[in-house]
């Protein structure tokens, strides 16, 4: 309701902060779709993994009948691309924002800052798990076609890459997954520092300084610890579908790790968010 003033003027009413949460989701889609550097952003979270997998798997030859490579995680390995594209993704919605001074016209219409930053992962965590499912579902669908020629057959003949398997299921969605935890670590990373720069450095660092580590290291006690510990390596288990047993960590239990990593980065995004003036 309008507030009237001592003169009898009538003024615009106060924000309420009891509006529903649709409004604010709302708004953020409209701010995503219509970011003109997120459309080719999408394009290529799509197109360069595809490509990528198609050119790996053509490239990769194995002795039929006695293949030991992971034929999914030679098809998926395109996601290494696609982190970094999701993440830029990420950071361009929110570092926009600062950027531009938006924010404090978006906290103006939704006061809640918990509903913005809310607002703000559904939005973006649902764009990313849409446009990785059509990639890792195009790029196993390459890797299906395309392997079985350099030999990645098992001793019948079959191909080792059947897209109805259980653990190439897990695989695929595992890694749609992977990459939603990813563009949700920097958009957490984001809210926190406010500059996309800053914030793009950080989120790039904590997932490659990692297997730059492992290949410094020479314990291969450490190197097994790291690998359990740092979020790329940790969440990219989950793509193994040959040689559980000597991997580093379980691939449910590696994305967890990750899911960790982006559950801190979203606490400390959150807190500074409230805390602190746009």
């Amino acid at each position: 309701m309008s507030a009237v003033t001592s003169d009898g003027a009538r003024r615009p009413p106060l924000p309420d902060a009891r509006l529903p949460w649709w409004p604010a989701v709302h708004a953020e889609w409209t701010k995503l779709r219509t970011t003109p550097a997120v459309g080719w952003l999408l394009v290529a979270v799509v197109v360069a993994p595809v490509a990528t997998g198609w050119s790996t798997s053509a490239l990769s030859e194995c002795a039929p009948g006695a293949c030991v490579r992971d034929p999914a995680t030679i098809s998926l390995v395109g996601v290494h691309i696609g982190q970094v594209l999701v993440a830029a993704l990420a950071v361009v919605v929110v570092g926009g924002e600062y950027a531009t001074g938006m924010m404090r016209t978006t906290l103006t219409a939704v006061p809640r800052r918990w509903a913005v930053l809310g607002a703000k992962a559904l939005v973006v965590g649902g764009t990313v798990a849409v446009a990785g499912a059509v990639a890792v579902a195009a790029s196993l669908a390459v890797g299906a076609d395309v392997l079985p020629s350099g030999g990645f057959v098992d001793a019948d003949g079959a191909p080792l890459l059947s897209l109805t398997a259980g653990a190439t299921l897990r695989a695929g969605v595992g890694t749609v997954l992977y990459l939603v935890l990813v563009a949700l670590l920097a958009l957490g990373v984001t809210v926190a520092v406010r500059d996309p720069a800053a914030a793009t450095g950080i989120v790039l660092a904590a997932l490659y300084l990692v297997p730059l580590l492992v290949q410094v290291v020479s314990d291969p006690g450490w190197q097994r610890q790291l690998e359990r510990l740092g979020p790329m390596p940790a969440g990219l288990a989950v793509q193994a579908t040959t040689g559980l047993d000597d991997l580093p960590i379980g691939p449910w239990a590696g994305l967890g790790v990750l899911a960790g990593w982006t559950a801190a980065a979203l606490a400390i995004g959150t807190a500074t968010f409230v805390a602190r003036d746009a």
